[in-house]
């Protein structure tokens, strides 16, 4: 199985620069990943760069919800809705069943019977969309029935509720294993290579030219099409070309808190409406992620910051209908992502269009921009037609609908034998569970890792829910080449215990350098950089607007480039 090893690094650069692609991608998000696999399984030589790691923007800061979402539907836009709802069972049956599952929520009701009949009428369009794509139908329950699930409600917050289900991913692993099914295939994928120019024969793109940060070197990567899918970036890459887009990307800024399963008591996820949208808690794990809010945002698009307003909004709705409010102590962690949605006439963000958008703005390059998560692969889909129009031959159609993620062969077969990986491993069942949640079939890899080095099979200090040995597969085989990469996209530490990550930072540092070849003085600098960070992130969310909230002007940095002298 091929891996996102530091070997394979070498070599597709190497690649990258020594021949000229059918197709090349900038931007390692979830559409850019998609249409990179979607280009290699059609024949296409196929290349993807990203500026920092595999989902380090929007695509590891969402809800991490595949759904067809039923505010849509409110908004007459059956069509998003349908499509949605067929990939969100496409997934969930099909591409990636290790990684998507099943979850429940509730909508309370607060009023009598028209509330009932019009919210009642709406779920049922939904479960009617998605016939035949295996989820349970919605049912109505009294307000008793709705506390029995979700004891955790306030009694005069409802009247009524219904229950429906949608389904969930974690959506950094999700876009990491895309990526990594293309490399599979064929496709050379490389983090940390920025985009710094377009190569230009007369008015025609013919490739780009990167800088590979690892390293600090430049080189040209030559392409008959070029896919420019880098989401809230789009317009700063566009600018790049010195041609005007044929549509502009407005970034608004979504913020979730994480807080421990305990502190609401419930067996399902809860959906509420808001003033401005609606607000999910969402299980996960032994956390609840409760969120989002929706506000416009014009700061550094690398580093978006949750500020204490923001916090504040997220607490007084949830707990508008809690028994037991939350508190700020209750909040574990918190992230803030970018939606790139595109310009529309409104000024308000949450009124602006999900839908996503293809245009070729100059012969040989071709951009793609807006959708939503669930709908990633029909976004790479109609990216990459676009790139097949302009090579101008016959090529296949897409077939991404027909090839599961890496990890989902025997993915099946494997959970029905989590009992006998548990005795061969060592492991309790419940972990060798977890484990399958996160790597499908390719779990045997990380257990292989523990077998050769029993040490590894201790949980990380101050992450119980990791092993030392997902540290060193994320680095060995997942493409993590830096600390952070491995605490908030590998992993979730970062968002799941108190102290974000402090206290387990210099162990997984150390697992990586044995990896990686990292000096003393690098794997130190790694640390250093990951606690500045979650100091500046934790400052952001005492102030009290995105304005003194930046986290960038807090002095979060980037991650700091591995020299040829930090490696032994």
């Amino acid at each position: 199985m091929v891996s996102l090893s530091p070997q394979y690094r070498d070599s597709a650069l190497t690649a990258l620069a020594g021949a000229e692609l059918d197709v090349l991608v900038v931007g390692g998000g979830v559409v850019g990943s998609g249409a990179a696999l979607d280009a290699v399984t059609r024949g296409l030589s196929t290349g993807l760069v990203e500026a920092r790691d595999i989902a380090s923007g929007t695509s590891s800061r969402s809800s991490k919800l595949l759904h067809g979402g039923l505010r849509y539907l409110e908004m007459l836009d059956f069509g998003l809705v349908r499509e949605a709802l067929h990939e969100r069972d496409l997934s969930l049956q099909r591409l990636a069943p290790h990684l998507a599952r099943p979850v429940r929520f509730l909508y309370p009701l607060k009023h009598h019977a028209w509330e009932r009949a019009y919210t009642g009428a709406g779920i049922t369009l939904y479960d009617t969309m998605a016939l035949g794509g295996g989820m349970p139908r919605h049912r109505h329950l009294t307000r008793s029935g709705a506390l029995r699930v979700c004891p955790a409600l306030r009694k005069d917050a409802l009247v009524g509720a219904l229950q429906y289900y949608d389904a969930q991913v974690d959506d950094a692993r999700h876009t990491m294993f895309l990526a990594r099914t293309a490399a599979a295939y064929g496709a050379h994928v490389v983090s940390r290579t920025k985009v710094v120019g377009f190569l230009r024969e007369g008015e025609r793109v013919t490739g780009v030219r990167v800088k590979d940060l690892e390293f600090d070197r430049e080189f040209e990567v030559r392409a008959q099409q070029v896919i420019n899918a880098t989401g809230v970036w789009t317009d700063d890459t566009q600018a790049l070309v010195g041609e005007r887009g044929q549509f502009h990307v407005r970034a608004s800024k979504g913020i979730h808190l994480v807080v421990p399963r305990d502190r609401i008591q419930s067996s399902t996820g809860l959906i509420l409406r808001t003033e401005k949208s609606v607000l999910f808690v969402i299980p996960w794990g032994r956390h609840w992620i409760v969120g989002t809010t929706d506000t416009d945002w014009s700061l550094d698009k690398a580093h978006p910051a949750a500020s204490s307003t923001d916090i504040d909004y997220l607490l007084e709705h949830v707990n508008s209908v809690l028994s037991r409010p939350l508190a700020r102590e209750d909040v574990q962690g918190v992230y803030a992502g970018l939606r790139p949605l595109l310009s529309g006439e409104s000024e308000a963000t949450s009124q602006l269009s999900r839908e996503h958008m293809v245009g070729s703005p100059v012969p040989g390059l071709v951009v793609v921009a807006g959708g939503k998560y669930t709908t990633y692969r029909v976004m790479a889909k109609d990216a990459v037609d676009a790139c097949v129009h302009g090579l101008g031959r016959s090529v296949p159609p897409s077939c991404t609908d027909r090839v599961p993620l890496v990890g989902a062969d025997g993915y099946p077969a494997l959970w029905n034998q989590r009992r006998i990986l548990a005795d061969r491993s060592g492991l309790h069942v419940a972990r060798v569970e977890h484990l399958l949640g996160r790597y499908g079939s390719l779990v045997n890899e990380v257990l292989a890792l523990i077998e050769d080095d029993k040490s590894l099979a201790r949980p990380l200090t101050g992450a119980d829910d990791y092993l030392r040995a997902e540290v060193v597969y994320a680095a060995a085989a997942e493409g993590a080449r830096h600390l952070e990469d491995v605490m908030t996209r590998r992993t979730r530490i970062s968002i799941e215990t108190f102290d974000r990550g402090v206290n387990s930072a210099q162990e997984a540092a150390e697992l990586m350098a044995g990896v990686l070849g990292w000096t003393d003085e690098q794997t130190a600098r790694e640390v250093e950089n990951y606690r500045v960070r979650v100091e500046a992130e934790r400052e952001s969310q005492e102030q009290p607007d995105d304005e003194t909230a930046d986290a960038t002007r807090l002095g979060a940095p980037d991650v700091v480039p591995v020299t040829a002298a930090d490696t032994e």
